[in-house]
């Protein structure tokens, strides 16, 4: 998107916020880089730079627009689509991958390239090496923490992965041209006395909530979440528990935490379950093309594809659902919860455990919970891979190795692979074709025009069925 500047330029004279995260304007003047829709007086032609990254143009000496928060724009899936080595590389990155003590030289590893060329492409594709991207992330970090609680500055300084207070002081006024002090000095929402904290999750519109929400409410596992009105509450892999108000422009996040480093974790993961990130312009002018998908797309503008709150929890379930019933597979999960889930503290509302680890279903008799024998011998195998690591199941993961480990565990099929990818591994173009409902919605027609975009029309198929039967009201 970056390398059509008159394009670009288009989109800032608009303020059309759907370009927002997907490149951002630097002035050069200024010194400041903002979003797109930055409501500020659009800056000449000639005094404006545009970068694919806030790395990057914070590596070209810029900081961030006190305005328009340009750190705060929803993220980018242009490299959704991708599966690449910089497209799985900065999905790592996001996902926090070099925070750790490994840092990237493991994310290198992980990646079978060297350091070297790590770098060298990620800077060809978005302006900075990984150092720089994961220093941007942190920064991003310490500002959600400096205005969403009331920690003191030098915890939230280790909290983000800064290893001195000076490196996090220089850090944050190179990001955000204030220091620490000066930003939290700002009106913000801070911790409750109860130890919750809210924050506000934004996303492009269009965003179809009541097919979100519909969707949420047909899949809820008694236990681990539940849905009130247009609030989906959930238990998260771990432990910490996740109010999601679903309003007409943005997400309000609630969430009780002991820990807050944990907060970038469930903030990116919440984003994935809601597909927060999603381009709805971009995915529904692909398929509006198609007649049949057309008069779907109308009936709900900007439908997205729920992600997984955890790899591995989808695919149990998912191994549940094969040749079930919904509300079957949902009462297997139940007794699955009850039987081998770890409990909270104390219950919160009808919440009361995490879903079962891989660990734990790895060794698990199954007694009572209903399962045929080659169900059981399906989910022992998958669960003992996930524990040993041998089965990548998050948005890092190379999807072809990934889906080609799904399909080797006894009892998988493509339904399940193709599913799960969608789903966990955040695949765009996932198309289960053998999906009985799909087989016979897109009986016909050609689904390899709807690429990149496959997964968003089998959700427009689906809820057309849902919606059609009764099932989703």
């Amino acid at each position: 998107m970056h390398e059509d500047p008159d394009r670009c330029y288009r989109a800032v004279a608009s303020r059309d916020s759907r370009f927002d995260g997907r490149f951002v304007t630097a002035v050069k003047t200024t010194g400041i880089y903002c979003r797109p829709s930055c409501p500020a007086q659009t800056p000449k032609r000639e005094n404006v730079t545009f970068y694919p990254s806030a790395a990057a143009a914070v590596a070209a000496g810029f900081r961030a627009c006190k305005r328009c928060r340009p750190e705060a724009a929803p993220g980018s899936r242009d490299w959704d689509v991708r599966g690449d080595l910089a497209a799985r590389a900065l999905r790592a990155i996001a996902a926090g991958a070099i925070d750790g003590d490994g840092g990237v030289p493991e994310l290198a590893r992980s990646l079978n390239v060297s350091e070297r060329h790590l770098h060298r492409i990620l800077v060809a594709e978005v302006g900075a090496g990984p150092l720089a991207l994961a220093r941007t992330r942190r920064a991003q970090t310490a500002r959600l923490l400096l205005d969403a609680t009331e920690l003191p500055i030098a915890e939230i300084a280790f909290t983000s992965g800064f290893a001195s207070l000076r490196q996090f002081n220089d850090t944050v006024r190179e990001h955000f041209g204030m220091t620490p002090r000066e930003i939290r000095s700002r009106p913000s929402k801070h911790l409750a006395s109860s130890g919750s904290l809210t924050l506000r999750l934004t996303f492009r519109q269009p965003y179809a909530r009541d097919a979100m929400l519909g969707w949420l409410g047909l899949h809820l596992v008694a236990g681990i979440d539940e849905l009130d009105g247009t609030t989906y509450r959930r238990v998260l892999p771990t432990g910490s528990v996740v109010d999601l108000q679903l309003g007409d422009d943005a997400v309000h996040l609630t969430t009780r935490i002991d820990d807050v480093r944990a907060l970038p974790t469930i903030v990116a993961r919440c984003r994935r379950m809601l597909d927060a990130d999603a381009d709805p312009v971009a995915v529904d002018a692909t398929l509006a093309g198609d007649p049949v998908l057309a008069p779907l797309v109308r009936s709900r503008p900007g439908l997205r594809v729920p992600g997984a709150a955890d790899g591995f929890e989808l695919l149990a379930v998912t191994i549940l659902a094969q040749q079930v019933s919904v509300a079957a597979a949902r009462t297997f999960a139940h007794r699955l919860v009850e039987a081998y889930g770890k409990p909270l503290d104390a219950p919160i509302g009808t919440l009361t455990a995490r879903f079962p680890s891989a660990d734990v279903l790895a060794d698990a008799t199954y007694d009572g919970i209903g399962l045929t024998g080659g169900r059981v011998q399906t989910l022992r195998a998958a669960a003992a891979a996930y524990a040993a690591g041998d089965l990548p199941l998050d948005p890092s993961a190379d999807r072809d190795e990934a889906r080609g480990r799904l399909l080797a565990l006894p009892g998988v099929g493509p339904w399940t692979a193709d599913y799960v990818a969608m789903r966990a591994l955040g695949d765009p173009d996932s198309f289960p074709g053998t999906d009985l409902v799909l087989k016979r919605k897109a009986d016909g027609l050609q689904p390899e025009r709807w690429r990149p975009w496959r997964s968003y029309a089998a959700m427009h198929l689906w809820i057309d069925h849902l919606t059609t039967t009764g099932a989703l009201s």
